[in-house]
């Protein structure tokens, strides 16, 4: 990687914003009790922006400071929603960032922005004092991830990771079976994402409506003319911002099948699939194959442990149970020798034996946000439910599963390196090149 980038050239922006990194050394005060009241800035307001405000207002002395959207229309139409929905004061807007991040009143920021500009946002907040909630994933490539973690260790920051499935107490009790051997043993986990998603169609290119920051939005990736498809929402299905549905909503699985199986990152990966029935601007795959290969922990099992997970966008089978009102069917199950558990959202099911008896089971939800709020009063990132360690694994096995998509191989990799064997082509795909100014603190740049 060459050097990080000089501090002053992230002053520059497309709008000319004299808002640089100097700032970003100062630390914002120790907390002093438990009663100090916590201020919060939320980058994104669309989408899950909106629920973040929504988890954090009621919270006793935590305050909606300050939201940020490169979409300066969304303050208009959101604001006075979120205003009378959750009855906070008028909050301060930008649609800048790295001001909020200059704001030293702020105590930690939560961030709903799409995935390539999470551990852009997320490292700088570390190094400017702010503790941190990031959507999933967490990271657009591994390298990211492991800088983040890096980061948050370095400058003692509570980072939360979006997976919030984690703190379900219920899944948690699910997951403390699995650890007691009421399955037996373990020997595969599977995710399922299908979901009913309809072609985007084509988006011609067009001026960028007003109010819209959009070299900002582009932030580290190439600069290209701006689309309907490259924006909101759409933007999970263009690889320089997003990474498919496997890094959308198949994270929330990828981390339950770690956790339920115990494991962090495998020895291989392949993964097959293509981008089926519909012609139209979608780069990643809507239906998508992955594999992972872990080694046992037990030195007397040479046959170790399958995870698979599977994305269909259109026409399927209901599968495990998993079956939603919406008719999506998304979820976990895990097989062991003597039975098989499901994971539905926040929910598990136990089914024993050849006959398939039912067993235990509970549903139970967690706040992840709240989680967050007691571990930046206490902290102790010890307590962190869904920890930026866990948040890097898990991101990092669907980046995993787009690489070995993208290259049609399998794939041998370090788990201790995070690096794959022998492959410099794989390997080369581990980052990417950073546009100036937005470069990952450590990143290479352009």
């Amino acid at each position: 990687m060459m050097p990080e980038l000089n501090r002053r050239d992230f002053m520059k922006t497309s709008a000319g914003a004299a808002v640089g990194l100097g700032v970003l050394s100062r630390s914002t005060a120790s907390w002093a009790g438990a009663n100090d009241r916590v201020r919060v800035a939320v980058i994104g307001l669309r989408g899950r922006g909106r629920t973040h405000v929504g988890a954090f207002a009621p919270m006793e002395n935590v305050e909606i400071a300050t939201v940020c959207d490169i979409d300066e229309r969304v303050f208009a139409e959101r604001i006075p929603e979120l205003m009378e929905e959750h009855g906070i004061k008028e909050p301060k807007t930008e649609w800048d960032f790295r001001k909020v991040l200059e704001d030293d009143s702020i105590d930690a920021i939560s961030i709903a922005t799409p995935n390539h500009l999470h551990t852009l946002i997320s490292v700088l907040a570390c190094e400017a004092g702010k503790d941190v909630y990031v959507e999933k994933p967490l990271s657009h490539n591994i390298w990211e991830g492991r800088q983040l973690v890096q980061a948050a260790e370095k400058h003692n920051r509570m980072v939360q990771h979006g997976t919030q499935i984690r703190c379900s107490p219920a899944v948690r009790e699910g997951v403390q079976h699995l650890r007691d051997g009421l399955i037996g043993d373990i020997y595969m986990g599977k995710g399922l994402c299908y979901k009913w998603r309809d072609t985007i169609g084509h988006a011609p290119e067009e001026p960028v409506p007003e109010g819209v920051h959009y070299d900002l939005w582009m932030g580290p990736a190439p600069v290209k003319p701006f689309t309907k498809n490259r924006f909101h929402y759409n933007w999970h299905w263009q690889w320089d911002y997003g990474n498919g549905d496997v890094g959308n909503t198949g994270v929330h699985q990828m981390d339950i099948l770690r956790m339920a199986l115990d494991v962090d990152l495998p020895v291989r990966v392949s993964s097959m699939g293509g981008h089926f029935m519909f012609e139209d601007d979608q780069e990643t795959p809507n239906t998508q194959l992955a594999s992972f290969w872990y080694p046992s922990k037990d030195p007397k099992n040479d046959k170790g442990i399958l995870m698979v997970f599977e994305v269909r966008h259109w026409i399927t089978n209901f599968e495990g149970d998993l079956a939603s009102p919406s008719k999506n069917n998304i979820g976990n199950i895990i097989y062991g020798s003597e039975g098989y558990m499901t994971i539905d959202g926040n929910s598990y099911r136990t089914f024993l034996g050849r006959e398939r008896e039912p067993g235990p089971s509970a549903t139970g939800e967690g706040s992840p946000f709240q989680n967050f709020i007691e571990c930046v009063r206490s902290r102790k990132r010890e307590n962190l439910l869904c920890d930026v360690a866990e948040g890097h694994y898990s991101s990092a096995l669907c980046h995993m599963a787009n690489t070995a998509y993208r290259l049609r191989r399998t794939l041998e990799f370090d788990p201790v390196k995070e690096e794959y064997i022998g492959d410099a082509e794989a390997n080369q795909m581990l980052s990417r090149v950073y546009r100036k100014p937005y470069v990952v603190p450590g990143g290479e740049a352009v």
